[in-house]
């Protein structure tokens, strides 16, 4: 029934039609729904049978662990807050949420947890892919062409970048800018060299750094504020290392590996699970879309310098005698390797380029958050500082091979 309904109104919108300006906007939702019945009738270079849709399908459901810490970890986090806050009256769910701690549940409890933190996401990501979904809409009607799925990858990605509390409209403006300057001023999916989701958040990061970084990036409620575990070494006292998250004083909540390993922390809502970043690696690594090189080069350039930065005896910076394995398990270091320097349009694309890719992000994320530690979080930088450098990687990349190979066969 509905394809026989969508095949009704496909006259509308096809050329010649009263609606044939909105065609993007059919084709959208059709091909949403079902596989394009069009083939080929000519020859065609084929590299692949995965196609678009099903790549960016697949993206999605590596996301899915880090979607699910985004609504349960931001409400735990959220619950613990209220019950070190012995608020008595809350209004609509808090309030439920509240008199349920008071009566002795756990702050972990499953469905309040899962709750009270899609109170927290949902309205980003709804905002997300309303706003960045029009300007797309509004880009593939002035140039005819379809709208690209890849943005429900960046739709999706976005809102797991920022922090719980910070303002829809902020949200709104973020994504506005990720979509129209960081991609279609570009071309368009494909085109663009700066990943648009990164493009957003360092937008907001430079605008609004009080609602991205800092000791209130987390806000459960009104008078409740802390920083995340970058912000707390970024700040901490040399002499003390990491006590600071290990044994923190009184008010703030205690650090371990562990707990930084699974997410049980505060900060960005879908980046703090280590966990479940590898999940998602896994997926990606074995549908042969995510490239294990990038990964690879991320991990070894960023453990490599930090290993030797652990070394250097430091008396004014506490985030020198941040251990190597620490650096993997706080702050962005473990999502944006994985979902975002392996961005396929912006990263290198050669064999031996996203090894110096990878490595390159891997250095920059160390050095920005050791050397200069007033931006503690790094990887979101060295990620952009990447994408900058990906194409001239790749020049030097294939002018080596040329020359390999006119000396090789040269008569």
């Amino acid at each position: 029934m509905l394809r026989r309904l969508l095949d009704r109104f496909h006259p509308l919108f096809d050329q010649g039609g009263k609606l044939e300006r909105l065609y993007p906007l059919y084709e959208a939702m059709d091909t949403f729904l079902y596989t394009p019945g069009e083939v080929t009738r000519s020859d065609a270079h084929v590299r692949d049978a995965l196609d678009l849709k099903r790549m960016m399908s697949t993206v999605i459901v590596a996301l899915i662990p880090c979607i699910f810490m985004a609504f349960w970890n931001t409400g735990y986090q959220a619950n613990l807050a209220m019950q070190q806050m012995g608020i008595e009256a809350a209004e609509g769910w808090r309030g439920l949420v509240m008199s349920q701690l008071q009566l002795g549940y756990s702050p972990s409890d499953f469905l309040s947890c899962l709750v009270h933190g899609g109170l927290y996401f949902l309205p980003a990501y709804i905002v997300t892919m309303a706003i960045g979904g029009t300007w797309e809409l509004i880009f593939s009607l002035v140039r005819k062409h379809e709208i690209n799925e890849g943005f429900l990858v960046t739709g999706m990605l976005f809102p797991l970048t920022l922090p719980p509390t910070i303002p829809l409209w902020q949200v709104a403006l973020g994504i506005s800018f990720g979509i129209v300057i960081g991609k279609e001023i570009f071309g368009g999916t494909g085109k663009n060299f700066l990943n648009p989701a990164l493009t957003a958040r360092a937008f907001l990061y430079f605008a609004y750094p009080a609602q991205i970084s800092g000791d209130a990036v987390w806000v459960a409620l009104d008078g409740y504020t802390g920083a995340t575990a970058l912000g707390r070494m970024a700040i901490a006292d040399p002499a003390t290392g990491l006590q600071t998250l290990v044994s923190p004083e009184a008010g703030e909540v205690p650090i371990s590996w562990m707990s930084a390993f699974l997410g049980t922390i505060s900060g960005s809502m879908g980046e703090t699970s280590t966990l479940a970043c590898m999940i998602g690696a896994a997926i990606l690594i074995g549908a042969g879309i995510g490239s294990w090189r990038i990964m690879a080069g991320v991990l070894a350039g960023g453990m490599v310098l930090s290993t030797l930065l652990y070394f250097v005896p430091s008396e004014t910076n506490a985030m020198f005698n941040v251990p190597p394995w620490w650096h993997l398990v706080i702050g962005g270091y473990a999502f944006g390797l994985v979902f975002m320097a392996t961005d396929p349009v912006s990263a290198s694309m050669t064999n031996t380029g996203k090894w110096v890719y990878g490595i390159l992000i891997g250095v920059m994320t160390i050095l920005i958050r050791v050397v200069n530690p007033a931006f503690p979080e790094g990887i979101m930088l060295a990620i952009l500082f990447g994408n900058v450098f990906a194409p001239t990687i790749d020049y030097f990349v294939v002018q080596a091979n040329v020359k390999r190979r006119m000396a090789r066969y040269a008569t």
